[in-house]
């Protein structure tokens, strides 16, 4: 257990209940099962039983039941991304969507994409919200429109510089509609495409497909953005090479006509006028470098820009992460001015666009979308890489347990009966200091793991 040094300015009850975990009869499985979730900080916890009998003679291979763990529960992760949720949870959804984006860019035979879609042109490209009115920036080596050179974690940052002429109502029902934008632009790239090549959009389908992988983030100034992956590849997707004609400027060019074509009409609603969404005319479209050439967007870095963005939400900006009931809660739960009035006019708005369920995405600024998407041959996907995570854990366990691998024991002569319930989620107050302990000791290993593995490719290089 962590040095009782770190207990210093725990509160009474906390530091009872910390005594109290360590003290009782099942501390040891407790702390196993909390190291087990990675210091999950709201595990759920279940209650039932597994066994695996001969169908022959029906004797018991395998059992396990919850009855003689500790409270008679047995916890797991709670899998959330956020990172203000569950710092553990995210940081594997953050690796799982690094490994998921990289093996789309360098390739990954054990998930679904060969080593030559290197060679296949592919581009990183933002495409970002429009102005709803200025805020303040760091615009470059110049100072902001209102007159001050602003640190980069200035508080002020992203908000505006006149909230009362602020669109604040554009600001949430671009956000809402964001995915729609995105939706249209996919089918405009593919249009933008067939024109350049010369081809019916169906000839174009048949000579070359595109794949991407795309992750939002939140700015600032709390409009949506998306960083997108996108990569020409074969008529069989990504085990085959695009055609000549497929080329880098070609897509390049495709992204930027096809982004300006995107409109949504929003027609006018209660008090609210008549609305064409767009996206932003700052669209950035950079190539992905497959080898360092001094270039800042390689594999490598994208990978992880991708990754890192993945786990944030509108939290990011100052608001919550959870829903809101209404705006008296705001007050309570301290949002500052400028989420705040995103947030307001969301609840003012779901009135005007009841299908648009505002009120429920209050809290997330008007976004109702996912943050992490991909087209389904750009690579693997995340249930893939928990499922092949999942059964590592499983050869582990029965390798402790002595028992034989599933595949060397037809499955027609065994059979499993399992039955599971929930039985809450979350921890104690003793529990929860221990987890986030347990949690703290993992990272520094990780970073220990890091910087071991790096010298040593340090000292390889030196070599050669």
């Amino acid at each position: 257990m962590t040095d009782t040094a770190t207990m210093a300015g725990l509160d009474p009850a906390t530091l009872i209940d910390i005594l109290r975990v360590a003290g009782s009869p099942g501390f040891d499985r407790v702390q196993d099962q909390i190291r087990r979730t990675g210091g999950c900080s709201d595990p759920i916890h279940l209650q039932g039983a597994t066994v695996t009998r001969d169908r022959t003679t029906g004797q018991a291979l395998y059992s396990y039941s919850t009855e003689h763990e500790p409270g008679g529960r047995l916890r797991v992760a709670c899998g959330n991304r956020r990172a203000s949720r569950c710092p553990s949870c995210a940081w594997t959804y953050a690796g799982d969507t690094y490994h998921l984006i990289r093996a789309g860019l360098v390739g990954d035979p054990d998930k679904g994409t060969p080593h030559t879609v290197r060679e296949h042109p592919r581009v990183f490209a933002t495409l970002t919200a429009p102005s709803f009115g200025p805020v303040h920036n760091r615009p470059g080596s110049r100072a902001c429109r209102c007159g001050t050179r602003h640190s980069e974690d200035a508080s002020e940052l992203g908000t505006p510089l006149d909230p009362e002429t602020y669109d604040y109502a554009g600001s949430v029902l671009w956000n809402n509609h964001a995915s729609e934008l995105w939706r249209f632009f996919t089918i405009y790239l593919r249009r933008e495409i067939a024109a350049r090549a010369g081809l019916t959009q169906n000839a174009a389908k048949e000579q070359a497909r595109l794949s991407f992988g795309k992750v939002a983030e939140y700015q600032k100034r709390g409009a949506i953005h998306f960083h997108a992956v996108i990569r020409f590849d074969g008529p069989e997707g990504p085990d085959t090479p695009p055609p000549l004609w497929a080329t880098l400027q070609l897509l390049t060019d495709a992204i930027h006509a096809a982004a300006s074509r995107v409109r949504v009409d929003l027609l006018a609603s209660g008090d609210q006028p008549a609305r064409v969404l767009r996206w932003g005319d700052r669209l950035d479209v950079q190539p992905v470098k497959a080898f360092g050439d001094g270039s800042e967007i390689t594999e490598q870095a994208v990978a992880s820009y991708v990754a890192k963005y993945a786990t944030k939400a509108a939290e990011t900006t100052g608001t919550v992460d959870r829903r809101i009931g209404n705006k008296e809660a705001l007050a309570l739960l301290g949002v500052p001015d400028h989420p705040r009035r995103l947030i307001e006019a969301c609840l003012d708005l779901h009135h005007a666009y009841p299908d648009r369920k505002l009120r429920d995405w209050a809290h997330m600024l008007g976004f109702r979308g996912h943050f992490s998407t991909k087209s389904r041959r750009y690579s693997t996907t995340l249930g893939a890489l928990r499922q092949v995570r999942a059964d590592y854990r499983a050869a582990q366990h029965r390798a402790a347990l002595g028992l034989p691998d599933p595949g060397d024991i037809p499955e027609e002569t065994t059979l499993t009966l399992a039955h599971w319930t929930y039985a809450g989620h979350g921890h104690t107050p003793g529990e929860s200091w221990l987890a986030a302990n347990i949690r703290r000791d993992i990272e520094q290993n990780r970073e220990l793991a890091r910087e071991e593995k790096a010298t040593l490719l340090d000292m390889e290089g030196a070599v050669t």
